[in-house]
């Protein structure tokens, strides 16, 4: 099986980005980049699932990266990888890509099992450009990649039911561009939206899947804790 570094360097190289642009520069790549966006399912079996998470240390000069990989569908971690970078571009709602993918990738060249599908602390489609974290990540690395976001970016929704399992679409305009999701009963929801090579059904399919007894995916969970005990 490849590895994911060659696959993310392949991929990174192919499209040919720059990370060290201003805000508006990074508006024009996500715009291009969103045209890449594939919102149908590319997926084939899945054995290991990924979850990825971002933290900062050092009075917020230094990004530290977390990929937690997991064994599907029993969920037991099977290795993770931590990479460091320096903190290069401001916090800018809509633009956190360009400040936390550099690391997040580094930290991908790491592992040695390539994961099936990436789950993202982060928005996918449910974006104003319609490249969330987890669209960026999915287009780089051409991995199948969900988002999960515990606030939202945008859209609105109606109400959620109470019930763990119920979810709600997330629109904006006239477009439908995640969803809410109940992943525990009577808990805050979680955005649950489309990164790459998934349908918004089998991304909150998977989200389900990877739940324990806890509001959060245990990708998530897995990666938040790496991440902040490296920080």
């Amino acid at each position: 099986m490849a590895g994911v570094s060659q696959l993310t360097m392949n991929s990174i190289s192919s499209i040919q980005h720059p990370w060290n642009v201003t805000p508006r520069e990074g508006c024009e790549i996500q715009k291009g980049l969103a045209k890449k966006v594939i919102v149908e399912d590319r997926i084939g079996q899945v054995h290991y699932v990924a979850g990825v998470d971002v933290g900062l240390k050092n009075n917020n000069t230094m990004m530290c990266a977390a990929v937690a990989v997991l064994t599907f569908p029993a969920l037991e971690l099977h290795e993770y990888a931590i990479a460091h970078n320096p903190t290069c571009f401001p916090y800018v709602p809509g633009l956190l890509s360009f400040r936390e993918i550099p690391t997040v990738l580094k930290a991908l060249e790491k592992i040695k099992r390539l994961p099936h599908v990436i789950l993202c602390d982060g928005q996918g489609v449910a974006h104003p450009r319609r490249l969330g974290i987890a669209s960026h990540i999915g287009v780089l690395t051409g991995l199948p990649t969900i988002g999960v976001a515990k606030t939202r970016l945008i859209g609105t929704h109606h109400p959620v039911p109470e019930m763990k399992g119920s979810w709600v679409p997330l629109i904006d305009g006239d477009e439908r561009i995640g969803a809410l999701l109940r992943t525990r009963t009577g808990v805050k929801p979680l955005y649950i939206s489309v990164g790459h090579k998934v349908s918004l059904p089998t991304a909150i399919d998977y989200v389900m899947r990877c739940l324990t007894r806890f509001r959060l995916p245990e990708t998530t969970r897995w990666a938040h804790k790496l991440a902040k005990d490296s920080a």
